[in-house]
């Protein structure tokens, strides 16, 4: 059996469209159509169901998806144990990141991977959706590592980074700040204006959930691209915030929680099996020695 097969039948599932695939792959459309034909013909079974608008993937090929991803990753690894042992890790990661990051100096860990591992080709990208993209397109196999401030799924391999407790951010002359409180509800804020980052974003998406479990309903006023961006704008008065504890507050009064929440977690995660592919392994092996 082919890789090149099973690469096809990969990257059709992932991104269930045989044009989509076939740009990812660099091959022509009617290469891969009949690569996945092939593929079919020899196991004997069916995995997709193709119509002009559409791929499905078929039972068949939900069962065989995750040893045919297993089997091309440990292809990768033996490639690259063969090479390393004469030049060093080689081959590329793809990492999914956010425009501004605060908890990680990124920038620190891939100078160290760098100079360790200057073979190996790291391509990094972003998502205008925070960490729903990032993960979103991990599973789609467009990204190696992906970093998350959202619960990782369990088809999915994750490494905590680290934890932030929540709290309340509030402009110097809001009431709470004035009467001199020591902690704020979540429900005395449901008439305030808030700053919030982008639907999509980790935080956002669970602090959506708790206002809902709680049947808290409220005004964002200013949605922001970055989370480094709200307690600037809570300064200025554009509204109150609830944020991981690791947002710059200058300028703010920051209060804790009445009733704390659970805290946010930001993680590191990569598609089951990819950690057989030794310049990966070394990049997260990287990233978490520089959260450490």
């Amino acid at each position: 059996m082919e890789t090149r097969l099973l690469e096809y039948f990969v990257t059709v599932a992932d991104e269930l469209s045989v044009t989509r695939a076939s740009e990812r792959l660099f091959a022509a459309q009617s290469t891969v159509s009949a690569g996945l034909k092939s593929l079919e013909g020899e196991l004997g079974v069916a995995l997709f169901e193709r119509s002009t608008k559409a791929v499905r993937l078929l039972p068949p090929g939900e069962v065989l998806l995750p040893l045919a991803r297993a089997l091309l990753d440990d292809v990768e690894a033996l490639r690259q144990t063969a090479t390393e042992s004469g030049s060093g890790l080689r081959g590329r990661v793809r990492i999914g990141t956010f425009a501004a990051m605060q908890v990680l100096d990124l920038p620190a860990a891939l100078r160290r991977f760098r100079r360790e591992h200057p073979l190996v080709d790291v391509q990094i990208a972003g998502s205008p959706t925070g960490s729903t993209g990032l993960i979103d397109d991990l599973a789609h196999g467009r990204f190696d590592l992906a970093f998350s401030g959202v619960a990782v799924p369990p088809d999915l391999d994750s490494w905590a980074l680290a934890s932030f407790e929540f709290v309340v951010l509030l402009p110097p002359g809001h009431r709470f700040a004035v009467e001199g409180r020591r902690s704020v509800a979540l429900e005395e804020l449901s008439g305030d204006d808030w700053v919030d980052v982008l639907p999509g974003f980790g935080n956002r998406v669970q602090l959506d959930r708790i206002l809902a479990e709680h049947g808290i309903r409220r005004h964002v006023s200013a949605e922001l691209a970055d989370l480094p961006s709200v307690g600037p704008c809570v300064a200025a008065g554009l509204g109150v915030a609830v944020v991981p504890d690791m947002v710059d507050s200058s300028g703010c009064v920051k209060l804790p929680l009445a009733v704390p929440v659970e805290p946010w977690v930001f993680s590191i995660a990569a598609r089951h099996g990819a950690v057989r592919r030794p310049q990966i392994r070394a990049l997260i092996d990287a990233i978490r020695a520089t959260a450490r």
